[in-house]
């Protein structure tokens, strides 16, 4: 897979100053730490006592039996790491990695324990619960840091049961005096959770730890009070996230429904704006769709559980449909018959919200019935395939044009900076222009964008056109010569990828066609003017890493527009 070589314009300004405030923060992390051991704020956290979990929280979180059988034998699956456990407890181990520690440290291994049910399962829970008490009796981190806290919280509420029912009086009493503290501490620092759905979460964890543990009923109103605010920043008009990305959506989605399930189930009357946010995230969901029932692979996002999607969207009561174009969100929805395009046409998610976007401007992603057959190749993010982030992110891990092998939006490099603000977005397209009109060959979106106009002195445009039966998706790639503000016009080379899905086969026609043959036997062809190469390629959109192909149609341009038009159309069977 080409990579895409990363020509990095330099840090803005805003981004040091941040990066200078992240640092005094941690500075003071020490004190903070201190005093939130000592004996005097240990007894903030004391109070009534409860002895069980209400009610618990349903979660539509997937869970596999092989992860249970991994666990049972040892072996503890995290971000795509893995650690075996011999003898000793597993909290004692060299974590490989942050991520793999926070989901350790986060109970994600209790949703799929849980699951499994049995006595061998339940009594390794039980053995990890008390591990993990036994060794954080008072504040410490990454433990007890609001986004891990607020996870272990949200799956002790909806997986413990099992554990809790029947157990030891004593290792019960010791549980619920951990989370009487630990919901008490997330009352006080669930505002210090990293920006995006680190608070959403944290707020969700402690309006439920007001209904599920009976003992500060105060706390489901604080827990709402923050929910609604973030909720407000976070989720955009069109019912899309921030950061652009459908899989973060649909997570927010997720503890949105769980939360209004709770509420309901408790008695009480939702928020209206809670309720206002949950309505309108449905019909975002039902947007970014592939027709195999799962999500479309942009921003950092993976497909996810098809069934968990279909579960999730069956509590929208509205029913709301998905609009063709989601203009907050910064995506266009193509639809005929059996065919469906999705059309990135967004600038990349500002400040924080940008770790873990990608520089895929104008890509799309095409497929028809179940099948998907264009794609981006997605994100190495809980697989474990760390060494390819960078490179995923790239604009040339996308289905659009890289001008000069070089993304249209750089990822912070190795440094001081990243080490601080984490590895983020920046640069990109400052001005994106997209309309969409109807004419008798179907539905037509055209967008553009500038990333390529100070360096190169080009602008990208993209036609895609969807025919009124679905049968074709024709499309055109423009690259338009602009003024630069020093200097003449350069010869530089581009590139034009389609990144294939792996179930997808491709084989040269005579003429130099490509012919596709989907796993149902349909088949398509791809036509354009331009010389076409096959090119290795990886998908991991679906969780795995996969090989596959991509086309490649490359040129130059010098001065002149240059204009590349191509088509995916169906072929009819004979007869």
């Amino acid at each position: 897979m080409a990579t895409g070589r990363l020509k990095r314009p330099r840090a803005p300004a805003a981004l040091v100053w941040e990066a200078l405030q992240v640092s005094l923060r941690r500075w003071s992390g020490g004190f903070r730490r201190w005093r939130r051991r000592c004996w005097f704020y240990r007894r903030l956290l004391k109070g009534q006592l409860c002895d069980r979990i209400a009610i618990p929280p349903h979660d539509a979180l997937p869970r596999r039996l092989e992860d249970a059988d991994a666990l049972l034998r040892g072996r503890f699956r995290f971000e795509g790491e893995t650690v075996t456990v011999k003898e000793g407890s597993v909290f004692d181990l060299k974590p490989p990695s942050h991520e793999w520690q926070e989901a350790l440290e986060g109970f994600t291994w209790l949703p799929p324990l849980s699951m499994a049910g049995g006595d061998a399962a339940r009594l390794l829970a039980t053995n990890l619960i008390a591990q993990w008490v036994k060794r954080n009796p008072r504040y410490r981190e990454p433990s007890w840091l609001p986004q891990v806290m607020a996870r272990r919280l949200i799956h002790v509420f909806a997986h413990g049961r099992f554990v809790v029912l029947n157990s030891d009086l004593m290792w019960r009493s010791k549980l619920f005096v951990s989370l009487r503290e630990q919901s008490k501490m997330l009352a006080r620092t669930a505002h210090e959770a990293p920006d995006g759905i680190g608070r959403i979460e944290a707020a969700v964890a402690l309006a439920m730890s007001g209904i599920c543990l009976e003992d500060c009923s105060t706390r489901l109103g604080a827990g709402l009070q923050r929910l609604e605010v973030e909720l407000a920043r976070q989720i955009l008009p069109d019912g899309g996230h921030i950061s652009r990305s459908p899989e973060v959506l649909l997570s927010v989605y997720r503890l949105l429904v769980m939360l209004c399930d709770l509420i309901a189930a408790a008695g009480f009357e939702v928020p209206k704006a809670v309720r206002n946010a949950h309505d309108r995230i449905a019909p975002m969901i039902r947007f970014f769709r592939h027709g195999d029932g799962a999500l479309a692979v942009f921003q950092g996002g993976s497909e996810n559980s098809a069934k968990m999607i279909a579960g999730l969207l069956a509590h929208d009561d509205a029913h709301g449909q998905p609009f063709a174009y989601a203009r907050f969100s910064g995506y266009h929805r193509l639809v005929a018959g059996h065919a469906l395009a999705l059309f990135d046409c967004g600038k990349p998610p500002p400040g924080a919200f940008s770790v873990g976007a990608h520089a895929g401007c104008l890509a799309f992603e095409f497929g028809t019935g179940s099948h998907r057959i264009v794609v981006n190749c997605g994100s190495a993010v809980g697989i474990g395939q760390h060494k390819w982030e960078s490179a995923l992110r790239a604009t040339a891990a996308h289905s659009t044009l890289t001008l000069a092998d070089t993304s249209n939006a750089v990822v912070l490099h190795e440094g001081w900076l990243r080490r601080k603000l984490g590895a983020r977005l920046y640069g990109g397209p400052q001005e994106i222009v997209a309309r969409r009109s109807e004419s008798e060959n179907g539905w037509t979106v055209t967008a553009g964008h500038d990333a390529y106009a100070e360096p190169f002195g080009v602008r990208h445009e993209r036609s895609l056109t969807m025919s009124p039966q679905g049968l074709a998706l024709t499309g055109v790639d423009r690259l338009v010569p602009v003024p630069l503000r020093k200097g003449r016009a350069m010869t530089v080379n581009f590139a034009i990828r389609f990144h294939i899905h792996p179930d997808v086969r491709l084989s040269r026609a005579q003429g130099g066609d490509v012919l596709l043959k989907l796993p149902n036997g349909e088949g398509w062809r791809f036509r354009t003017g331009a010389p076409i190469a096959f090119e290795e390629s990886v998908y991991l959109g679906g969780g795995v890493v996969r090989r596959t192909e991509q086309l490649v149609l490359t040129g130059s341009v010098s001065g002149e527009p240059v204009e590349i038009a191509w088509i995916f159309e169906q072929i009819k069977a004979a007869g």
